[in-house]
């Protein structure tokens, strides 16, 4: 039999939904807007970067990013939140989730600035620039990932818990739209004021001086939201769990979730000492109880985000190839960059977005384990549709076709494993190691996310070249790219068979430290 949970635990596990749970979504929930403008904003800019730094005169064609360049544009800011995960991750265990959250808030806002600052007097130099503040926006954005899902989770009661871990994490998909309306707003702003004539013959006349502007100014707008939180995050008291469990400030624990949920609530220092820690961090007893659960979170989230990533950061590529965006030739520089946000405006509104309110409606009610199946399962039905008669879906009449379908591996990763891989780790894990275990999660879906950024990349680039002159289709790629990726999103529904249920149970029934309790008591005896 368990020891008694401690009052100020319980009282937070059978709270009622307040408006401290609404306050806490807020704030750590435009941590993760920002997380996702900042992340993803790049890959409406990345062809407006090649005409203007990379146009080589009497050329026939815009310029384009080198693909070593483009990789590393796109792919640089995964390695510093991949970074960030794990180093914030730690730290948010061993100093607490508040004092470490400020910290990560006030880099972003730094280095979102500075990204569109970037500066330089050749094409290298400014590319390296945007690569070094861009690599040190993703550390700040690694550290939100952790801290914000153990805040929420240690903040939340054991009902509505999901929904609330859910609903920050879904504020990613507001930030992926808000970056496309942002773009549409900026290119029409320029369109309309410094219009260009169509491409023709000379590429430098597709793109006006003023388009250096239009990336620079859609990649600083994303520190304002981030700056507007910030105070706020600051004033947020540190979690209850962490103080009482990890600290051992009965006291200080009591005091500040009787102010939060507004009634008194007992100290009970004696209880507290007896939380001891049994086990150190990858110790023997950590593999025992918890290894294959860490294996199981961290490999979901590598193979999630080897398809979601190279999805988001190259549908541009897709839709060009399927003719859904028109050739470059066609448009002038600012016009290119319009139709690159509407499009991925269009697929953020109708299944992007959706999908992680889908999740935050259902997943105290499905559990997280039925969401997670189901949207692997889905996302490998529609990888596949997709793929296997590629050629069908390239000819005109299809292509509306292809949107749709494709626009439903989107839905299903929210409603699904992408939602999920970001809760079940913040759940499941005893609190001296909730935000370690949960970057270190985090950051294997990172790894994957670079694996998916190069390696898509390369797929989508690769093709016969006896073929393309004789006139194949340019796309076959393409084809390879998403025949790959349904095969990882076969393996993402395997290995989720790894990963527990956490449904309705209190953190520490899942993490097991009230048995550790008890069986230290019973060997005392």
């Amino acid at each position: 039999m368990a020891r008694e949970q401690l009052q100020v635990l319980n009282a937070l596990d059978v709270a009622k939904t307040q408006w401290y749970h609404f306050t806490a979504i807020i704030i750590a929930g435009m941590g993760f807007f920002t997380d996702a403008y900042d992340l993803f904003c790049i890959s409406l800019v990345t062809k407006l970067l090649g005409r203007l730094y990379y146009h080589v005169d009497g050329a026939a064609k815009p310029g384009t990013l080198p693909p070593n360049v483009s990789a590393a544009v796109n792919g640089v800011a995964l390695f510093g939140t991949l970074a960030g995960q794990l180093f914030f991750g730690w730290l948010g265990d061993k100093m607490g989730r508040k004092r470490v959250y400020g910290m990560t808030l006030m880099l972003m806002v730094i280095c979102s600035v500075a990204s569109g600052l970037s500066f330089g007097s050749s094409p290298k130099a400014v590319m390296s620039t945007l690569c070094f503040f861009r690599f040190w926006l993703g550390f700040g954005i690694g550290g939100d990932y952790p801290l914000s899902a153990t805040i929420m989770s240690e903040y939340a009661n054991k009902k509505t818990r999901g929904a609330f871990i859910a609903a920050v994490f879904a504020m990613q998909g507001f930030g992926i739209l808000a970056g496309g309306l942002f773009a549409i707003i900026v290119s029409t702003a320029f369109k309309a004021k410094f219009s260009a004539p169509a491409y023709e013959v000379d590429a430098i006349a597709s793109t006006v001086p003023q388009a250096d502007y239009v990336w620079r100014i859609i990649l600083m707008v994303g520190a304002l939201p981030a700056a507007l939180t910030y105070y706020s995050r600051t004033k947020m008291p540190e979690t209850a769990r962490y103080t009482a469990l990890v600290a051992k400030n009965a006291k200080k624990a009591a005091s500040d979730m009787s102010k939060v949920l507004q009634v008194d609530i007992e100290a009970e220092p004696q209880k507290v000492e007896e939380v001891t820690k049994a086990y150190g961090l990858f110790s023997k007893e950590f593999v025992r109880r918890h290894g294959v659960h860490l294996f199981g979170t961290a490999s979901t989230w590598f193979l999630l985000d080897i398809a979601f990533y190279s999805q988001n950061l190259f549908q541009k590529d897709i839709f060009s190839a399927i003719g859904w965006i028109p050739p470059a030739k066609t448009m002038n520089a600012i016009d290119e960059v319009y139709k690159i946000a509407k499009a991925q405006t269009l697929i953020a509104l109708c299944s992007t977005v959706p999908g992680y309110w889908f999740t935050v409606a259902f997943i105290d009610r499905m559990g997280r384990f039925a969401i997670q199946l189901m949207g692997f399962f889905f996302m490998t039905v529609f990888m596949f549709a997709l793929a296997l008669p590629y050629d069908h879906w390239t000819r005109k009449d299809n292509r509306i076709g292809f949107v749709v379908m494709y626009s439903l591996t989107f839905f299903f990763a929210n409603f699904g494993p992408n939602a999920t891989t970001f809760v079940v780790p913040a759940e499941i894990f005893p609190a001296r190691f909730r935000s370690t275990c949960h970057g270190i999660s985090a950051a294997s879906g990172k790894a994957g996310a670079i694996v998916g950024a190069f390696g898509f990349l390369y797929l989508a680039q690769s093709k016969d070249k006896a073929k393309a002159d004789a006139g194949y289709p340019a796309g076959i790629g393409v084809k390879n790219a998403l025949l790959v990726l349904g095969g990882i999103n076969l393996l993402g529904f395997i290995f989720t068979f790894m990963v527990p249920e956490s449904k309705g149970k209190s953190l520490e029934e899942m993490s097991g430290e009230t048995e550790d309790n008890n069986e230290q008591a019973n060997a005392s005896v």
